[in-house]
C-alpha cells in the first residue's frame, strides 16, 4: 500500500537524511516537512499523513508534547515513529507497540523496518488512543530532569539549563529570555509554545507578556489597587507586573 509520510525535526540535515532514505522505499511519498512541534500539529491536521517521523528532542513543544496535543485535540492520529539521538528514550514504554522509534544517525535498514511495521499496522486496526495516552505519560516520566532551552545570543546558539532561566518576555512577536549569565532570544513564536517545553512546577505565566521562574523571584512588591509586581534576581533586578487574573495564583504561591 502507498504511504504518505510527514517528517518533523528541528535539524535540517536530519530531515534531509530521512527524506533521502524514504525516497528509496517503494510507495512512500513525503508530503511535507516541519521543523518544530507547533508545525507538526498543524501539518498533521492539514495533510492527515499515514506515517509521522517525529523528532523527540525539539525546543519548545517536543515530540511527546506533539503527541499529547494531537490526542487532546482529538486529531486522527497517523502511525508514529519517534526519532532520537539518545537511546535513553528507547525504553519499555515504546514496547506497548503503540509507536516505533529509530535512533540517530539513521540506519537505512532500521528506517525500512519502521516503514514496513507501519504498513502492517495500517492494514490492521487504527492507533489506540488510550494506549497512546498511556505511552505519553510513560514517556514524559522519562524526560531529562534538567532539560535545556535553546537561545540565540550574539550570533551563537546556546543551550541553557532551565534552572538558570530567570524570565521571558514577548514584544512584537519576539521572545527575549534573561538567564543567569546571558540574555538571548528564543526560536519559539509564542509564550505558550515556550511554556510547553518548560517545567510547569517552576515556570509561571505571571502576565500575558511575561513568564517567570518562580525560584528566581527576589521580592513581591505591592502595587496600585491591590496589584503586585515581581522583582526578579537578575542583574538589573527587573520588575515584572502580575496581571489581575494571576493575582490569586500569586497569593497561593506565597501565602499572601
Amino acid at each position: 500500500m502507498a504511504l504518505s509520510v510527514l517528517i518533523v525535526d528541528d535539524e535540517q540535515l536530519a530531515r534531509e537524511e530521512l527524506s533521502y532514505l524514504l525516497k528509496s522505499i517503494d510507495d512512500v511519498t513525503v508530503v511535507a516537512q516541519g521543523h518544530n512541534g507547533i508545525e507538526a500539529v498543524n501539518l498533521v491536521k492539514e495533510f492527515s499523513p499515514d506515517l509521522l517521523f517525529l523528532d523527540v528532542q525539539m525546543p519548545g513543544l517536543d515530540g511527546f508534547g506533539v503527541l499529547k496535543k494531537l490526542i487532546d485535540k482529538k486529531v486522527a492520529l497517523p502511525q508514529i515513529v519517534f526519532a532520537t539521538a539518545f537511546d535513553q528514550y528507547a525504553v519499555k514504554a515504546f514496547e506497548v507497540n503503540a509507536a516505533d522509534y529509530i535512533l540517530k544517525p539513521f540506519d537505512k535498514k532500521r528506517v525500512n523496518a519502521a516503514v514496513e511495521k507501519a504498513r502492517k499496522k495500517l492494514q490492521g486496526v487504527p492507533p489506540d488512543q488510550q494506549r497512546l495516552d498511556t505511552l505519553v505519560k510513560l514517556l514524559e516520566s522519562q524526560r531529562p530532569q534538567n532539560s535545556k532551552v535553546l537561545l540565540r545570543s550574539a550570533g551563537r546558539l546556546l543551550l541553557v539549563d532551565q534552572k538558570d532561566l530567570c524570565f521571558a518576555s514577548i514584544e512584537d512577536g519576539i521572545i527575549s529570555v534573561v538567564a543567569t549569565n546571558l540574555e538571548g532570544q528564543s526560536n519559539c513564536r509564542t509564550l505558550e509554545e515556550l511554556l510547553e517545553g518548560l517545567d510547569p512546577d517552576t515556570f509561571w505565566r505571571a502576565h500575558r507578556s511575561f513568564v517567570v521562574n518562580i525560584n528566581r523571584i527576589k521580592e513581591v512588591v505591592p502595587w496600585f489597587k491591590s496589584s503586585y509586581q515581581l522583582r526578579m534576581d537578575d542583574r538589573k533586578q527587573t520588575e515584572i507586573p502580575v496581571s489581575r487574573a494571576q493575582t490569586k495564583r500569586l497569593r497561593e504561591l506565597f501565602g499572601l
